[in-house]
Formats: C-alpha cells, sequence, structure tokens
C-alpha cells in the first residue's frame, strides 16, 4: 500500500490537503480530490492544493475545489503554500507559478503573509461574461426566484471569476439557497464566486462568500480581493480596506497600478498520509 504524506493548513479557516510533488508526483484524478475533500470520509477541505517543480517560480501551485475540478487561484492557499516554502528555504520571499500566473508573496515575522495577487480585471470578456454587460452594474434580474433580491452584481477577475453584491445586512442574505443558482447562472460560462458584502465605513467591508465547487467557506482570499475593488469602484470604500470574513480579516490594498495585495494569517493544523483504500486504488 503506498502512503502519500500531506499537509493540512488553511487560512481563516478556508482549508486545505497540500501535497508535496516536487520529488514525486502527487497528482490525483478529480474522483481522488472528491475522496480526500469529504468531511465525513475523507481528510475534508475547501481546496486540494499539489506542490509542483516550476521554471518560473520558486514553486507551481496546482489547486483543486473539493468538488474535484481545477481552478486557476486561490489566495488563501498562495499565502499557506508560500510560508511552507519561506519557511523551508529560511527566507521571507518566494514567488509561486499558478494557471493564473505568478505570485509574488512576503511575510513580516509576525504571522502574516502578503500575497500579490496580479492585476484585478474588470472587463467583460476577462471575467468572462457571456456577454458585453458594464462590470459595475451586472442586470442579473432575469434570474430564478430564488436570486430576485440580488440582481446587481459588480464582476471582479481576480485569477478566479466573482460576483460581488452589496447590500444592507449579509445575515439576512441566505447565501446557502441563493448561491447555487448564481454560481450557475448563464451569464458566467465559467461559473462563478458569489459574494454579498455590508460597508461598514471607507475602510471595512462584511463578507460572506458562497465559493464555487466549495459552497459557504469560512474566508476566501480572492474573494475579499474582489469584493475591495468592487467597493472601491463603486466609490464605497477606499482602495485599502479591510475585509472581515466568518473566518477573520484580510487586509486588502488595491495599488494605483491594479495589483491587489493581500495579507493575512497562516497555520498548519496536522500532518499525515493518505493511503490507497482513501483513494480507492488498486493495489497488488
Amino acid at each position: 500500500m503506498r502512503e502519500i504524506p500531506f499537509i493540512k493548513m488553511h487560512g481563516l479557516g478556508n482549508d486545505f490537503v497540500v501535497l508535496d510533488g516536487r520529488v514525486d508526483s502527487a497528482a490525483l484524478t478529480p474522483d481522488e480530490v472528491r475522496r480526500v475533500a469529504d468531511r465525513h470520509r475523507g481528510v475534508g477541505c475547501d481546496q486540494f492544493i499539489s506542490i509542483e517543480p516550476s521554471e518560473r517560480a520558486t514553486a507551481f501551485m496546482r489547486v483543486h475545489n473539493a468538488d474535484g475540478g481545477e481552478v486557476a487561484a486561490c489566495g488563501n492557499a498562495a499565502r499557506c503554500v508560500a510560508d511552507k516554502i519561506m519557511t523551508e528555504l529560511g527566507v521571507d520571499m518566494a514567488t509561486l507559478e499558478t494557471v493564473a500566473g505568478v505570485l509574488e508573496a512576503t511575510r513580516d515575522g509576525n504571522g502574516l503573509v502578503t500575497v500579490d495577487q496580479g492585476p484585478a480585471r474588470v472587463d467583460w470578456w476577462k471575467i468572462p461574461l457571456a456577454r458585453e454587460l458594464d462590470t459595475l452594474h451586472i442586470d442579473m434580474s432575469d434570474g430564478g426566484k430564488s436570486v430576485a433580491l440580488l440582481t446587481d452584481a459588480v464582476g471582479v477577475n481576480v485569477g478566479n471569476p466573482h460576483a460581488v453584491f452589496f447590500v444592507d445586512d449579509v445575515q439576512a442574505v441566505d447565501l446557502a439557497t441563493i448561491g447555487p443558482e448564481l454560481e450557475h447562472h448563464p451569464l458566467f460560462p465559467e461559473r462563478a464566486n458569489i459574494s454579498v458584502a455590508q460597508v461598514r465605513g471607507r475602510d471595512a467591508i462584511r463578507v460572506k462568500v458562497w465559493e464555487r465547487g466549495v459552497g459557504i467557506t469560512s474566508a476566501c482570499g480572492t474573494a475579499a480581493c474582489a469584493v475591495a475593488v468592487a467597493g472601491a469602484r463603486r466609490d464605497l470604500t477606499d482602495r485599502v480596506a479591510d475585509i472581515h470574513l466568518d473566518g477573520g480579516t484580510l487586509h486588502i490594498v488595491w495599488r494605483d497600478d491594479g495589483h491587489v495585495l493581500m495579507t493575512g494569517p497562516v497555520s498548519t493544523s496536522f500532518s499525515g498520509v493518505l493511503d490507497d483504500a482513501l483513494l480507492n486504488r488498486q493495489t497488488i
């Protein structure tokens, strides 16, 4: 029976199973990812992360959501993986290659890691949307009955597509019911992460997130970035804001050059091994 070592990490409760495939391949099939991510029969996680060799950066980070689908970016995972690599190398800066591009990460020595998520994309074809629309006010009034209260979205791509809805009270929104329909709305050919955001001041926003392929999540780093960009675009907030999620707070800076910097804590929960029994692999 083959045993595959892993580390369980999280950023504000957004949790990951991290496999290091820089020496031996850590590739899993979508079905195997779903087995690992299962919180009752597997390890349990929002995202499955494999670290791989890179010729462009310190390492390559591959991301699969709990449903087995591969996605281009995960902000909280980038902070966790970067911190692991920086600790290994004894440095305070590292670069990560992702499907969305190369990200630069730094840490301050006090448990906080900052990742430059690259430029926020707000053109309709970069979100992407199914047709040309004003991404500052995406009209979603043709949605089903369950989304009738959320019809005016801001579209932002921060490595993956996001739709942000500003509301008076995030607790009053049944995101568990509305999220799946919005995620699969025909305007989003690649589906979308759905955030409801309550502005508390020019530098603070309360957010709840439905993450595509995952569901309700305690924290989503790219969603926090998208919300900060959306708030600034609508002139509801400044370009520097604290985003308060269910799992804690991320500090977001949307620089004048368009890049979005995200700062927050990282944690390691435990380590273990995946074996063939969990992955349902046949042994000889």
